[in-house]
């Protein structure tokens, strides 16, 4: 027998794939980029609160996975503190791995979390990936500066900007659903209360997997990009709301 929820995530997904690809088009305005993000963004975090309720009722159709992420060169780190950032909003966990298979040095993040955040946290890096890789590219690095001080800046202002918004939007679904559950006339638990619960079972596998963990050294980058870094974040709109002002001195990491 058809599943009616597994058809209506398989049209989510394919609607914001459509959307992100749209996005990610270097003939696209950033006008146009901009309507094209904010709708996947939406549209992704009604998802990511849909398929939660859902698992309260059917608890195999989303449960605790991991995976891990290796970070390529160049700006493996800067691209590690994206996705870092864009995990913990669709909550995610994260755990920055440094290695030496063969001698060359490996960055990797190793992320837990349920299915279906996870998928949206692939499928949302991946695509401001592709974004700030052009971004950084043409923004043109100032005379006598380093252009990899400059770009390493510029992905910091650029994660600043995109984080802030995707927060926002995932606050926006979360409030717009709870108003929903408590006007229905058959009441369950509170959306807060799904999503408190998830958010400690995540942990849980992170500390099963990782007991022993340490906070890292903050970054500081001297680098002069940020600002233009994120006025692109900002343009990519994730999350509706606009910030204030725009970002002083380093991101830290």
């Amino acid at each position: 027998m058809p599943n009616p929820h597994a058809d209506q995530s398989d049209l989510a997904l394919a609607k914001i794939r459509k959307l992100l690809a749209k996005a990610e088009d270097p003939a696209a305005t950033p006008e146009e980029s901009e309507t094209y993000n904010a709708k996947a963004s939406e549209l992704m975090a009604v998802y990511g609160i849909d398929r939660a309720l859902l698992a309260v009722t059917d608890p195999d159709s989303d449960v605790v996975g991991d995976r891990v992420v290796v970070l390529d060169a160049p700006y493996a780190r800067d691209k590690a503190t994206l996705l870092s950032g864009v995990a913990e909003q669709m909550r995610c966990r994260s755990v920055l791995r440094t290695r030496y298979p063969g001698g060359a040095k490996e960055l990797s993040l190793h992320l837990f979390g349920y299915d279906s955040d996870l998928l949206r946290t692939d499928l949302l890096f991946t695509s401001l990936l592709v974004q700030a890789s052009g971004g950084m590219v043409r923004a043109p690095v100032p005379p006598g500066e380093s252009a990899a001080a400059f770009r390493r800046s510029w992905l910091a202002g650029f994660t600043y900007a995109v984080v802030n918004r995707l927060a926002a939007a995932e606050r926006k679904a979360e409030r717009e659903a709870e108003c929903g559950a408590e006007s229905t006339t058959t009441p369950g638990p509170s959306v807060a209360l799904v999503l408190a619960d998830r958010s400690v079972a995540v942990e849980d596998a992170l500390a099963q997997e990782y007991p022993r963990l340490r906070t890292g050294r903050r970054r500081t980058l001297s680098g002069s990009g940020m600002a233009d870094g994120w006025s692109a974040g900002h343009r990519a709109d994730i999350g509706g709301a606009r910030l204030g002002s725009r970002p002083r001195g380093a991101l830290g990491a």
